[in-house]
C-alpha cells in the first residue's frame, strides 16, 4: 500500500508521500464511515459490536474521488489557484466527508464533529445512520453544490458555477456510469458557451473504473481511438491518466494536473475558442480495497460498488479481512495519539478559503449580491379601465428584464436561460442591452450571438436547469423561459433542487440563494396552432406536490400582474418560483398599483367584475391564470346582460398557494379568510389554467369544497383555434354560464332559455371554426366594455 518512487515525475520523495498519506487517510476515513460505529483508530481488536448493524454506503467510486482530492489539494498549494469540487458520482459521500474533515472545513460546518478520535468516532458513526447524515454530498458536505444522488447534471453544474467566475477552476469529476446519460452527453456542448476571458474553467475529470452496479460501462470498454475521438470531437484535449499502482499513478496525475492547468492558463488568453483540457482517469473501481471475498474477484469489479465484504457481525472471516483492511492503510502512521491528522497528512492541504471545503463558491449565499431591479410602475401598461387596452405580456416582461440586465452589468451577476425560446417567447427586448452566448463560428445571417452575450439559450432543457442551478448555488441570480408543454423535461430535475433546498434552509451555515424562477409561457391555452403534443399545464400539479416552504407557483392574469410578480420572484431567496404567462395580446384588467395591492394579496375579488356587491353572491366566479380569466369575465358580462338579477362575485387567483390552509403552505389562507371570498355555502364555478383536480386537491379541507366545480385542461387537444380549446375542455364561457345555471339552486328553471342559447353558441362556434378555419368574430373582437 506504501507508494515507491518507481519512475520519474514532477513530485520529489517528500511530497510523494505527503500526497499518499493524505490520499491512504482519506480511504481510511471512507471505509470508516461505511463500517464502523466504535473503535475509530483501531486501537484494540475490531469486535462485532463496533461494526454497524446496516451496512450502507458505496466504496467503489470513493478511493478514485479520494485520489483526485488529493492532487488537486496538491495542484492548489502548487499554483495558487481558487478551486471548486464538483462530484457527479455523488453516492462516494465517504471521501468527500472524510476529505473536509481531513481539511477541517467539516468540522468549521459542524463543531460537534471535532477533528480528533472522538471527533472521528463520530463522523463514522453518523454515516448513513437515523439522525445522521446522506450517504450522498449532500447540503450538510461544505464544499458542495451538486448531490449526485441522481445522476447526469454533475457537469451542466459545474458550467453553471464556472460562469462569470475569472479565475475559478470548477473540478469535475464525472463517473463512467453517468457519462452513460442523456444529460451528461449533451453537456459535454457546454464548452461552446464558455467565454474564456470572462468565465472560469471547467476541468472535466472522466473517471473510468470499469463498472455501475452490476454492468461495465460503456465508456471503459470501447477502444481507445474511438473515446479519444468523441471527446475530441466534442472540444476538448483529454489527458489520460491509467493504471494501478500508486507510486506510478501518483506521479502520472501530478504530471498532468501541472499540464492541464498550463493549458488552462493558455486558453484564458485565446482569442478562439480553445480546445479546453480534461483528464480521463483509469483506475480500478474499488482500488485498495480487498481483491477477492469469498473466492469472487472484488477489486476492479463491479462487486465492489457499494458494501465488498457484506455482513461483518455475522461471519468472523469477514470481520478479520475488514480488519486487515483498514490497517492495510496504517492508521498508526496517519493520526497522532488524539486521533488528529498528522502534519504529514496536512502538508499538501490548502489553507483558508483555498480548502475546497471552504470555497465561498460552494456556499453561494454568503458571496449574493442582490439584483438592482427597476421599479415595475415604470414598465406598467397604462390601464385606464379594465379590459380597454391589451399587451402582449411577456413582451412587456421583455423590456423589464432588458432593464435588469442593464442595471446589473457591473455586477455580472444575472442571466436569462432558455431552449431557443428568447425571442419566440417574446422576451427579445433583451437583445438591445446583450446578446445570446456563443463561442462557435458565427455566419451573416445569425442575429444577436457575442462571445460575452448574457443569454445562454441551447435545445436542453436539462442543460438550461443544470446551468441555472450551478450559477444560483454558487451565488447569482437567473431566470429559466420555457415552454410549459417542455419544461416537464427537467421533472426529475427540480425535484432534486427542491430537495436540496428544503435541507440547505435548515443548515444554518448554507446562506440562503436566489430562487430558482421559471416562466413557462407558448402554455396549453395558446399551442393550438402546434397541436396536442405542445399542450400540457401539468409541471404546476409536479412542483405543487414538493415542500411546501421552497415551492410557489403564480398564474398573472395580465401584463401588469406578471410585471409585480417577476419582480417578486426576482428579490426572493431559497424557493423555487413558478410562474405561467401568456406571450399573446391580451387585454389589461388592472393597472400598475392595483396589480401591486392584488399581487400582495395573492388571490381577490374583482368588485368592479361582478355584480350586486351590496348583497350576498348567488354565485362565485373563480380564476386563476390569464386564458380562465378572460372566459371568466366574459362569462360574468353575459350574466350581467341575460341574467341581471343574479349576484355574481368575481375572484381572481394569483398565488395559487393561497387555496392551501396556512396549516399546509406558508402562504396559504386561514379558513375565515377563504370563506370570506368564496363563501361557505355557495357554488363556487372556478376557471383553472391547469388541470381541474390541482384545484380540488388544494381546496379540500374548506368549508365549501363540495361547492366547488372546476373547470380546466382535461387532456383534450389538437390543431385547432384557441376558442375552440377551450370549448374542447368545457372552460368556454358558454359553458361557465350553463355551469351556473346547473348550480345556483333554483335558477334552473327560470334560465331554461338562457341555457339553450349557451348550447346554441357552442354549436355555431363548431360549424363556424370548421368552415372559416377561425374564431367566431364576437370572440376575436369581445371586449370587456362592449
Amino acid at each position: 500500500m506504501t507508494a515507491v518512487d518507481t519512475r520519474p515525475g514532477p513530485l520529489g520523495a517528500t511530497e510523494l508521500e505527503a500526497v499518499d498519506t493524505l490520499w491512504r487517510a482519506a480511504n481510511y476515513l471512507s471505509v470508516g464511515q461505511i463500517y464502523l460505529m466504535d473503535n475509530p483508530l483501531l486501537r484494540e481488536p475490531l469486535r462485532p459490536e463496533h461494526v454497524k448493524p446496516r451496512l450502507l454506503g458505496h466504496w467503489g467510486t470513493s478511493p478514485g474521488l479520494n485520489f483526485v482530492y488529493a492532487h488537486l489539494n496538491r495542484a492548489i498549494v502548487a499554483h495558487g489557484f481558487d478551486a471548486l469540487f464538483v462530484t457527479g458520482p455523488g453516492h462516494g459521500g465517504p471521501a468527500l466527508l472524510a476529505n473536509t474533515w481531513l481539511e477541517g472545513t467539516y468540522t468549521e460546518a459542524w463543531p460537534e464533529v471535532t477533528r480528533d478520535a472522538e471527533g472521528m468516532k463520530e463522523l463514522f458513526r453518523q454515516f448513513s445512520f437515523p439522525g445522521g447524515v446522506p450517504s450522498h454530498v449532500a447540503p450538510q458536505v461544505p464544499g458542495s453544490i451538486h448531490e449526485g444522488g441522481e445522476l447526469g447534471y454533475s457537469l451542466a453544474h459545474a458550467y453553471g458555477a464556472a460562469f462569470d467566475n475569472p479565475g475559478l477552476v470548477v473540478a469535475c469529476v464525472i463517473g463512467d456510469g453517468e457519462a452513460e446519460t442523456g444529460p451528461l452527453a449533451t453537456s459535454w456542448h457546454a464548452n461552446k458557451f464558455l467565454d474564456p476571458h470572462r468565465d472560469g474553467a471547467v476541468l472535466p475529470i472522466l473517471h473510468l473504473n470499469g463498472y455501475k452496479i452490476a454492468n461495465p460501462t460503456v465508456l471503459s470498454r470501447i477502444p481507445h481511438a474511438e473515446l479519444d475521438a468523441l471527446l475530441r470531437g466534442c472540444g476538448y484535449t483529454p489527458h489520460y491518466v491509467e493504471g494501478h499502482e500508486p507510486a506510478e499513478m501518483h506521479q502520472a496525475m501530478a504530471s498532468t494536473l501541472d499540464s492541464v492547468l498550463a493549458e488552462i492558463n493558455a486558453a484564458r488568453q485565446s482569442a478562439e475558442r480553445p480546445s479546453w483540457p480534461m483528464i480521463v482517469l483509469r483506475s480500478p473501481k474499488g482500488w485498495t480495497g480487498p481483491s477477492v471475498v469469498d473466492g469472487l474477484p472484488v477489486e476492479g469489479t463491479w462487486r465492489s460498488h457499494q458494501v465488498p465484504l457484506p455482513g461483518v457481525r455475522q461471519h468472523p472471516e469477514h470481520l478479520r479481512e475488514l480488519e486487515t483492511w483498514l490497517r492495510s492503510y496504517r492508521p498508526e502512521e496517519l493520526f497522532d495519539a488524539d486521533g488528529r491528522p498528522t502534519a504529514q497528512v496536512t502538508a499538501l492541504i490548502p489553507a483558508g478559503v483555498r480548502r475546497m471545503g471552504a470555497s465561498p463558491h460552494a456556499n453561494g449565499g454568503s458571496i449574493l449580491r442582490p439584483l438592482s431591479l427597476p421599479d415595475p410602475a415604470g414598465h406598467a401598461v397604462a390601464v385606464p379601465r379594465p379590459g380597454t387596452t391589451s399587451a402582449e405580456p411577456t413582451r412587456v416582461l421583455g423590456r423589464f428584464l432588458r432593464e435588469v440586465f442593464a442595471a446589473n452589468e457591473d455586477k455580472a451577476n444575472f442571466r436569462l436561460f432558455g431552449p431557443d425560446e428568447t425571442a419566440s417567447n417574446r422576451l427579445d427586448a433583451v437583445y438591445e442591452v446583450t446578446g445570446k452566448a456563443w463561442q462557435a463560428a458565427i455566419e451573416p445571417v445569425d442575429e444577436h450571438l457575442e462571445r460575452d452575450g448574457r443569454v445562454l439559450e441551447v435545445l436542453s432543457e436539462h442543460l438550461c436547469q443544470g446551468w441555472l442551478e450551478g450559477y444560483l448555488l454558487s451565488g447569482r441570480h437567473g431566470l429559466f423561459s420555457c415552454y410549459e408543454a417542455f419544461v416537464h423535461i427537467v421533472d426529475s430535475m427540480v425535484n432534486q433542487h427542491v430537495k436540496w433546498l428544503k435541507v440547505h434552509r435548515e443548515i444554518p451555515w448554507r446562506r440562503p440563494v436566489a430562487s430558482l424562477n421559471y416562466l413557462l409561457t407558448s402554455h396549453v391555452w395558446r399551442q393550438d396552432h402546434n397541436g396536442f403534443s405542445h399542450q400540457d399545464p401539468g409541471f404546476v400539479d409536479h412542483v405543487a406536490n414538493k415542500s411546501a416552504e421552497v415551492v410557489r407557483v403564480y398564474l398573472p392574469p395580465d401584463a401588469n400582474t406578471l410585471l409585480h410578480v417577476m419582480h417578486h420572484c426576482l428579490r426572493s431567496r431559497d424557493y423555487v418560483n413558478v410562474v405561467v404567462a401568456g406571450k399573446n395580446d391580451a387585454p389589461n384588467w388592472l393597472d400598475g398599483e392595483q396589480a401591486a395591492l392584488h399581487c400582495a394579496r395573492g388571490a381577490g375579488i374583482w368588485e368592479w367584475a361582478g355584480s350586486h356587491s351590496d348583497r350576498q353572491p348567488d354565485v362565485v366566479l373563480a380564476c386563476a391564470g390569464d386564458a380562465p380569466t378572460l372566459e371568466v369575465l366574459a362569462a360574468a358580462k353575459l350574466l350581467r346582460e341575460l341574467l341581471p338579477e343574479l349576484a355574481v362575485r368575481v375572484v381572481n387567483v394569483v398565488d395559487l398557494m393561497r387555496l392551501q390552509p396556512e396549516t399546509e403552505h406558508p402562504h396559504g389562507m386561514g379558513d375565515w379568510e377563504f370563506d370570506a371570498l368564496f363563501t361557505p355555502d355557495r357554488p363556487v364555478i372556478f376557471a383553472y389554467h391547469g388541470y381541474p383536480w390541482l384545484i380540488h386537491r388544494l381546496a379540500y379541507r374548506r368549508t365549501n369544497h363540495a361547492g366547488f366545480h372546476v373547470r380546466g385542461y382535461t387532456e383534450n387537444g389538437t390543431t385547432t383555434t384557441p376558442f375552440d380549446m377551450l370549448v374542447l375542455n368545457q372552460m368556454d364561457r358558454f359553458q361557465l354560464v350553463i355551469d351556473v345555471i346547473d348550480r345556483v339552486p333554483g335558477l334552473a328553471a327560470k334560465a331554461g332559455v338562457v341555457r339553450q342559447r349557451m348550447t346554441e353558441a357552442r354549436q355555431r362556434h363548431h360549424r363556424w371554426i370548421r368552415q372559416h378555419g377561425e374564431d367566431l368574430p364576437e370572440i376575436r373582437d369581445w371586449t370587456w366594455e362592449g
